[in-house]
């Protein structure tokens, strides 16, 4: 279709995705340089002979890297073929040390895969195409501006041969808001199957393929003809680099097509650059064609036998399953136990808890409380992990009655979190233990005596003085006082 006819009717993006996820293992995936970069690390200092390329270096396949692949595979259920090889892939840039890559051609580990994903209110299956291992290339240091305005840029090799996986999907995504919802969910199933650490830096990177087609030619399912897919040219953004920059970069690239287009200009075929911090994309190269790659087989490791791992390597309960149980088990609303399997950590949290208190104040306190003031302070639930005996005894308390649970969110809660320090000693500090009746009973007079007015509006019919005094007893009590209790003795001494 020309240019000029496409302008006239209304678009629609189609979108794939390339999805680079370094898995978590100690060491390189053809060598023994560590993946863990240290502290006030040096570049260039983490390498060796084979992920530097220098001659007569030989690769050595990491075992831990491919059962982590499979891990993957079984997670989105995927085929595992009987043989699977390496391939080098032959291109020339600067972070490409050996001006190969060491990946996976014809002969993927995982084929043929499916991850359902909540978009719009319905779950939809995003088809994968493929994943294959491969090595990561080393990381570019762009000085004095972006990739196409740096005065020059540094080459630092510490990265080169972590163990990658490349997902490809099919090209399902029909927005950027879905891509977007896609990224949180692989990499909450990659955070649960434990090959993946979201917190290290350039652990999940994405390249998306996208094209603009005629609206009229996507059917109500969101399905469209290869007629279609390959009449269109397709544009590669690069450098994508978190589920929030996703959405970013293509939401401006499919602006920029589209104004392109009504434009009448005709949407190049070409690789282009998301430069993050100017929130546009800028164009790096001609689309490179598979062709170009001169992919051939890798004679220094040998073909991988490795189908019958799929029955052998047992992966977790992943969230959607868990989220269920949670349901069932625990009867969670399911924004409770969306809450509650947001990480294998938290879900791991909370059935601890749940295990020695009823379940619906367990998930109060986890899900609502601790998760609350975590995210304030802008911490995660690993940051607390090794005091859940500290916590649970904080909840035990608010259960048998021994502290109000005004007190222990709004005080003994944050001091833990802000201090480090035990519930009890914030108890005793803060002087916060409950009050008894008596007690009550000193500070109801003594709000009635103090506060004519609230009493005259409570014999009036106004029904927020109630309220008013049932404060005044919680502030002169400190917060150790029952709200109930205390509501109840104003009435009866109000009423008298």
């Amino acid at each position: 279709m020309t240019a000029q006819a496409l302008e006239q009717r209304e678009l629609a993006s189609v979108i794939g995705l390339e999805v680079h996820v370094q898995l978590e293992t100690a060491t390189k995936i053809f060598c023994g340089c560590s993946t863990a970069a240290a502290e006030d690390e040096e570049p260039n200092t983490r390498t060796c002979p084979v992920c530097l390329g220098l001659p007569g270096a030989l690769p050595v396949l990491n075992e831990g890297a491919v059962e982590a692949a499979v891990k993957i595979g079984k997670a989105l259920n995927a085929d595992i073929p009987e043989e699977t090889t390496f391939h080098r892939k032959n291109y020339y840039y600067p972070d490409l040390p050996k001006n190969f890559q060491i990946t996976q051609y014809d002969a993927p580990i995982c084929q043929d895969g499916q991850l359902e994903v909540d978009i719009r209110d319905e779950r939809r299956i995003i088809n994968v195409r493929r994943a294959h291992l491969e090595e990561d290339p080393g990381s570019l240091q762009h000085k004095g501006g972006s990739i196409d305005t740096a005065d020059y840029t540094l080459v630092n090799y510490n990265r080169a041969g972590t163990p990658l996986m490349e997902i490809v999907t099919e090209p399902d995504f029909r927005s950027p808001k879905e891509v977007r919802n896609f990224l949180a969910k692989l990499e909450e199933v990659l955070e649960y199957l434990g090959v993946f650490d979201s917190t290290r830096d350039g652990s999940l990177r994405v390249d998306a393929n996208i094209s603009m087609v005629p609206a009229d030619d996507v059917a109500d399912d969101g399905s469209i003809s290869k007629e279609t897919l390959d009449a269109a040219n397709r544009t590669e953004v690069k450098n994508i680099s978190s589920h929030k920059g996703a959405e970013k970069a293509l939401a401006y690239e499919v602006t920029r097509q589209k104004n392109a287009i009504q434009r009448g200009r005709v949407i190049e075929q070409e690789t282009r650059h998301w430069d993050e911090s100017r929130g546009i994309t800028v164009s790096m190269r001609s689309k490179e064609e598979e062709k170009d790659y001169r992919y051939f087989l890798e004679a220094d490791l040998p073909p991988l036998q490795v189908s019958d791992w799929k029955q052998q390597i047992p992966i977790p309960e992943l969230p959607d399953a868990r989220r269920e149980r949670f349901r069932e088990e625990y009867g969670l609303d399911e924004e409770s136990a969306s809450k509650l399997t947001s990480t294998k950590e938290v879900a791991d949290f909370y059935e601890d808890v749940a295990e020695s208190f009823d379940p619906d104040l367990a998930a109060t306190w986890v899900a609502d409380n601790l998760l609350g003031e975590l995210n304030y302070r802008d911490m995660e639930i690993t940051d607390v992990s090794d005091r859940l005996d500290e916590f649970k005894h904080l909840v035990e308390l608010v259960a048998t009655d021994d502290i109000t649970t005004k007190n222990a969110e709004e005080i003994v809660l944050r001091q833990m979190l802000d201090d480090g320090v035990d519930p009890d000693t914030v108890i005793e500090q803060e002087g916060l233990g409950k009050a008894d009746d008596d007690e009550i009973v000193d500070f109801v007079e003594e709000a009635i005596e103090e506060n004519p007015d609230a009493v005259e509006d409570y014999h009036s019919g106004e029904g927020g003085a109630l309220n008013f005094l049932v404060g005044q007893v919680m502030q002169k009590s400190r917060g150790s006082a029952d709200p109930g209790t205390a509501n109840q003795l104003l009435r009866e001494r109000l009423d008298d």
